[in-house]
């Protein structure tokens, strides 16, 4: 339910939790800062937790339309809930602090459908059931507020990247989950964003099917292939999401197994490419389509900062210091680990909608104006 009031002041000094489980589905990333107006984020606690595999194949199997989906997806909200509230009672031991001593637990919950121009966005979730387990307050259900204002819904994450990363020059944050967006920031404007396309949803894919495992760790298995420049032209070529003007977002609702399949099929070629011919590429492809969106929307940005699971790949991150022709760090440069950015913004938003001001940017997505986004749960 969401909590209805006006806008209250700021609290300096409050703890927060944010939880992130993203396109990915490998795992839940969780941490425990400490924010305070007008100062960076104090991190106090940080936890990874793996996705169980019987759940991670759910979730996947939950962004097809399928048997008994209704009954399936309560189900997995529940695990995915329980799996929130071991990572917060693991940031709680850690940090060694108690329940009560946390205003509230941001918690995105994991999206099987974003559908924008239908006018909703699905992310998998039983938050009640985490302020339960935790009995701490949960605010969720992030975008679906911005998606009723006309809005994308996604990406939510530039206002914090603002906040943390602005700088005297134009500047770009480049988040790298199973979808790859962008944060746009020019000193004295507001931030702009959009989804650029895939970062790890394709390469993760073809590397369970080829290889057994979840991701090519460290680009190592993309490293043994050679980039096939004509099918590189055709993924590019091939979609035409790519070519439309922000505000976009999209997930796996486009860009998944089967849409790689289908521009595989369609190639034409004398004879299919390697595997790991075919890894190579579409590690390149993520480059490109990041290197072409950031030409086209921000020519002028002078360097790019780099978080989430893709900053920890050094060969996709040496494509992307090549196709973009500047500077490209992980975010751990600016003094914020890459891991954390996702879960951190998380738990900025939480109190966003503590503080009741809006956290949607209209320049980002799109939506009528800014508004409060989040739903309260109650511990």
């Amino acid at each position: 339910m969401t909590q209805s009031g006006g806008p209250r002041s700021p609290t300096p000094g409050r703890l927060f939790i944010g939880l992130m489980s993203g396109t990915s589905m490998d795992g839940a990333d969780g941490v425990l800062v400490r924010l305070c107006a007008g100062q960076a984020p104090q991190v106090l606690a940080t936890a990874a937790l793996p996705m169980p595999a019987p759940l991670r194949a759910e979730l996947m199997a939950l962004n097809r339309s399928g048997a008994d989906e209704l009954h399936r997806a309560a189900l997995a909200s529940q695990s995915l809930a329980r799996l929130y509230a071991d990572a917060v009672q693991a940031l709680l031991r850690q940090a060694g602090l108690a329940a009560d001593t946390v205003t509230a637990i941001g918690a995105h919950g994991q999206t099987v459908r974003h559908r924008p121009e239908l006018g909703y966005t699905l992310q998998i979730n039983a938050p009640a059931l985490l302020a339960e387990l935790t009995h701490i307050d949960v605010v969720a259900d992030f975008r679906s507020r911005d998606v009723a204002a006309g809005g994308q819904g996604a990406p939510l994450v530039p206002p914090f990247h603002a906040a943390m990363f602005q700088a005297t020059h134009a500047r770009a944050i480049l988040n790298l989950g199973g979808i790859a967006n962008l944060t746009l920031l020019q000193p004295g404007q507001p931030p702009r964003g959009f989804d650029t396309g895939p970062a790890n949803v394709l390469l993760d894919a073809w590397c369970q099917r080829h290889t057994g495992h979840p991701y090519d760790r460290d680009g190592q298995w993309a490293a043994t292939g050679q980039v096939q420049s004509a099918l590189l032209e055709h993924l590019l070529a091939g979609e035409p999401w790519l070519a439309l003007p922000p505000p976009k977002s999209t997930g796996r609702d486009l860009f998944d197994a089967a849409w790689l399949d289908a521009r595989l099929q369609s190639y034409d070629a004398p004879a299919a490419p390697a595997p790991e011919d075919v890894q190579a590429t579409l590690q390149r492809f993520t480059a490109r389509t990041v290197a072409d969106a950031l030409e086209a929307a921000a020519p002028a940005t002078r360097d790019v900062l780099v978080c989430g699971g893709g900053a920890r790949n050094p060969g996709l991150m040496r494509e992307l210091a090549a196709c973009l022709q500047r500077p490209v760090q992980a975010t751990d440069a600016a003094g914020v680990p890459a891991q954390w950015v996702e879960a951190m913004a998380f738990a900025w938003l939480a109190q966003a909608f503590t503080d009741r001001q809006p956290a949607g940017v209209p320049q980002v997505t799109g939506a009528r104006g800014p508004r409060v986004l989040g739903a309260l749960y109650p511990a």
